[in-house]
């Protein structure tokens, strides 16, 4: 009697056993394929590739500081009717993504995501922050809601960072939204971290199979061409970030471009970049003298976060509100002084 009690228990641990592999079997076939993209929720966002123009989007605010969700869907609206503008770049440093909660940026991402839906082409969420467990978290939390790919900055806290342990941050954020591109937020001017991007390019798709490209915001032409060397088989998007350099980056070999002036100089460059593709330099260089004439004008007022937010209040109508402290308000001066200005985009050429 005790030895087919025992064959009975044995049979059932036994029975236990198999069931487990072949779950532990299904789910790593299951991870295997969201690795390759093949999720039926990502593939598409895997197999898109992203170019042209992105806004660097501002995050609009209550007169009180909080954010205000409610005109996201206006915004999309404003981007792709008044600026032609359909890829935007959420949470990042014109959006005062590491100003903001870690629930505040995922209630953003999803607006953002969900207003967009069939309306943009492409909506990257920068889920960088200085812990690595916040934007591991908000990695997985843009997959899950559908982005259509995802950005890291590098943590910039601790100065002292080797291109080794970067990459292995990278990958550890990358590893949790498989199925969508990522791209890498090279903005060494505000993080204070040296590592050339060329230099981080080395040997990067082996260690992160989703890395697409990089979000170039640096003067430094010569880390950016020999990051255009390395792109010779167009395998990685290279998108500059310095609206005013752009046509230089162009002509280097960028293949699109994020920046907060695309909120407001979106045809324009729009325009440059049409002209750079039809072999037509001299007409590409007068819209980048257009724009550049803009932004001088602009930074010579003092122009930061704020200022932007500012701009595209009165541009579009839509109020973005005020920064979060530490950054203050556009002074009324600005206003003053910029209103005559942006007239001009409303009515001429810029737009």
């Amino acid at each position: 009697m005790l030895s087919n009690v025992y064959l009975f228990l044995l049979k059932q641990q036994q029975s236990r056993r198999i069931r487990r592999s072949r779950q532990q079997n299904f789910l790593g076939w299951a991870r295997a394929l969201l690795f390759l993209g093949l999720h039926p929720n990502r593939s598409m966002a895997a197999q898109k590739k992203l170019q042209g123009v992105v806004a660097a989007t501002v995050t609009p605010m209550t007169p009180e500081g909080e954010i205000n969700l409610s005109v996201i869907g206006q915004y999309v609206d404003y981007l792709i009717n008044e600026q032609g503008v359909k890829n935007v770049f959420v949470n990042g440093t014109t959006g005062e993504g590491l100003s903001l909660s870690v629930q505040e940026r995922k209630q953003l991402a999803e607006e953002w995501v969900t207003k967009g839906k069939d309306k943009l082409d492409y909506v990257i969420i920068h889920v960088g922050a200085l812990s690595l467990p916040e934007a591991r978290g908000l990695a997985k939390h843009a997959a899950e809601i559908g982005a259509d790919g995802i950005a890291v900055i590098a943590p910039s806290f601790f100065k002292q960072v080797k291109k080794d342990a970067l990459v292995a941050f990278l990958r550890d954020v990358a590893s949790e939204a498989p199925g969508i591109p990522f791209y890498y937020y090279h903005i060494p001017p505000l993080t204070g971290i040296k590592i050339n991007a060329e230099e981080l390019l080395n040997g990067i798709i082996e260690q992160i199979p989703t890395f697409k490209g990089v979000k170039f915001s640096d003067k430094d032409l010569l880390d950016f061409g020999q990051c255009v060397k390395k792109n010779d088989r167009g395998q990685f998007v290279l998108l500059y970030g310095v609206d005013e350099q752009l046509l230089a980056a162009l002509a280097m070999g960028a293949t699109g471009a994020v920046g907060s002036t695309y909120n407001y100089l979106g045809k324009a460059n729009n325009s440059m970049l049409e002209a750079f593709a039809k072999g037509d330099l001299s007409l590409a260089q007068k819209y980048q003298c257009s724009t550049q004439e803009v932004i001088s004008f602009f930074m010579a007022q003092g122009f930061g976060v704020a200022e932007t937010k500012a701009i595209v209040t009165l541009l579009s109508g839509i109020p973005m509100g005020p920064p979060r402290l530490p950054l203050s308000s556009a002074s009324e001066e600005f206003i003053a002084s910029v209103k005559p200005k942006l007239e001009s985009l409303k009515n001429c050429c810029y737009s």
